[in-house]
């Protein structure tokens, strides 16, 4: 990008609203009204709506030092996408509301919403409206999301069952080792003007910065006629998540540590920092898998998805919530996910 700049009050509120869905695309019939009205009107025809909204603040979620504009605008979305397919549904709108500073010129905006497009239309996902305004410093952002589901189809926290299997998609724990090294890699440039050294870990720092959705998985699961007993998304750590759902579901669990996906690139980036790779696992977060519980009776379906690990199963609440070792120790779990309300 050149050094050009344009001021964004040069456009106003409308203008700027103009500009940045100027392209906007709509991909679903359900979409009978989108940007441009004083509300979106969509129809889902017959089908059961699920919405949920995230916001994220400069300075406590992301840190623009080291996170592209264009990777910000996408990730926004895919953290909304992923609590529609924790809930065993397909997103197909998003609003978005965004607040800024007036360090924040139209190139960057652009930028930002750059991502954004790529997300819906990676997703298949029609953005409808939203907001802009100003704020005092800093950058604020608000998406809602929402999607639909077949009556009755969609999967809570609270359903497990006591001898359902615990599966967990992809590999947990990168998303934190990526933050560690970008945030060590901030702290030496801040105080020594040092240029950064990702020593090559493109896939621990491609999980935090440009994090993927499991759309793959919900559609697995319509596939195979598989309807977990509940699920949630690894937003803040895969003990956390665990956690949530034995509570909701009241009961207790078993995880066994040689069963958890951890990837063998962040595996091995984790020893050099002589970090515990499980530990990564289970208190890291943003790593936006996908944590569900499953009747034994369908682990035949679930077998040969290589994306799917069983890492445990469910237990009455009154054994508690336990992780098993290599070892062979049995260790209390504990919610040390990140507590975004700490900064």
């Amino acid at each position: 990008m050149g050094s050009e700049r344009t001021e964004i009050s040069s456009l106003g509120e409308f203008g700027l609203i103009d500009h940045l869905t100027q392209n906007n695309e709509t991909r679903h019939a359900s979409t009978i009204l989108s940007v441009g009205d004083d509300a979106a009107v969509i129809d889902h025809f017959g089908k059961q709506t699920v919405i949920t909204t995230d916001m994220l603040v400069e300075g406590i979620h992301f840190d623009l030092m080291y996170t592209p504009l264009k990777h910000l605008g996408y990730k926004s979305v895919i953290v909304n996408l992923s609590d529609i397919y924790a809930m065993n549904a397909l997103p197909t709108h998003i609003t978005i509301s965004i607040a800024f500073s007036n360090r924040f010129s139209l190139e960057a905006m652009d930028e930002f919403y750059e991502g954004v497009y790529a997300a819906c239309e990676k997703y298949g996902v029609d953005l409808i409206g939203g907001d802009t305004t100003s704020s005092q410093k800093g950058f604020v952002i608000s998406i809602t999301a929402i999607g639909e589901v077949a009556p009755d189809k969609f999967v809570k926290r609270s359903t497990a069952q006591k001898s359902d299997l615990l599966c967990v998609t992809g590999f947990v724990g990168a998303a934190f080792l990526g933050l560690t090294i970008l945030e060590r890699e901030k702290r030496i440039f801040e105080e020594t003007g040092a240029q950064p050294d990702l020593e090559d870990q493109s896939y621990i720092v491609g999980k935090l910065l440009k994090p993927e959705a499991r759309k793959d998985i919900i559609d697995f699961f319509a596939e195979s006629e598989i309807i977990p007993t509940s699920m949630i998304d690894v937003s803040d750590g895969l003990s956390s998540e665990a956690l949530h759902i034995c509570k909701q579901s009241n009961l207790g669990c078993i995880i066994y540590e040689d069963k958890i996906p951890i990837h063998e690139e962040a595996r091995q980036f984790a020893y050099k920092l002589e970090l515990d790779p499980t530990a990564c696992a289970l208190s890291g977060g943003e790593d936006y898998e996908l944590l569900f519980t499953l009747a034994q009776a369908d682990y035949d379906k679930i077998v040969l998805n290589e994306q799917i690990s069983v890492i445990g199963y469910m237990t009455d609440a009154e054994e508690g919530m336990h992780i098993l070792t290599r070892g062979g120790n049995k260790h209390q779990l504990t919610a040390q996910g990140w507590n975004h309300m700490e900064s």
